[in-house]
């Protein structure tokens, strides 16, 4: 997830300050957001389960794709919010994936060995063994949002080029 768009513009060196408009320069970055949300969203609702991506079944991850421009400006951070009326952030278990099998719980009242209900030795580590065999109950995602921003990647950089042009102001 931390792949990202790193951009350089060149000719800007040799000022020691550069005074720029940053609300031309927020405008820049709310658009280059508006193209990659744009992008992800489109990716998430054509793939449908195909290539890695999640399946669109309810589009409630659809809808939570949203973009934050930074305070100062100069950032846009474009990722899944939590989606409405979910208990937990399931983005993060759709990237990561969800191992399948239980926790390894205590056991049963008078299933152990005495006062204490203990396991036998060795028969935790056989049980987290047979939970590893199980494979995954969830399998992890491709990230739809990096390939979003890589396949607009040469949109953005020019969107971002023009504003950031736009902004200097000259002193």
């Amino acid at each position: 997830m931390a792949d990202g768009l790193v951009m350089h513009i060149k000719g800007f060196d040799q000022f020691d300050k550069i005074d720029f408009d940053k609300r031309k320069v927020r405008y820049g970055f709310r658009k280059a957001g508006q193209i990659v949300t744009a992008k992800a969203q489109m990716l998430l609702a054509l793939g449908k389960g195909q290539d890695g991506y999640p399946n669109n079944r309810t589009g409630a991850l659809l809808h939570a794709i949203n973009f934050k421009v930074s305070r100062a400006g100069f950032m846009v951070k474009v990722m899944p919010d939590m989606p409405a009326g979910a208990k937990d952030y399931y983005p993060a278990y759709l990237h990561y994936g969800v191992r399948q099998g239980a926790r390894v719980g205590r056991l049963a009242p008078g299933q152990g060995l005495g006062r204490s209900n203990r396991r036998a030795r060795g028969d935790r580590e056989a049980a987290l063994g047979a939970r590893k065999l199980t494979g995954w109950k969830i399998a992890p995602r491709d990230n739809y949002v990096t390939d979003a921003l890589q396949d607009s990647a040469e949109k953005v950089e020019g969107v971002l080029a023009k504003a950031l042009g736009r902004a200097l102001r000259p002193k």
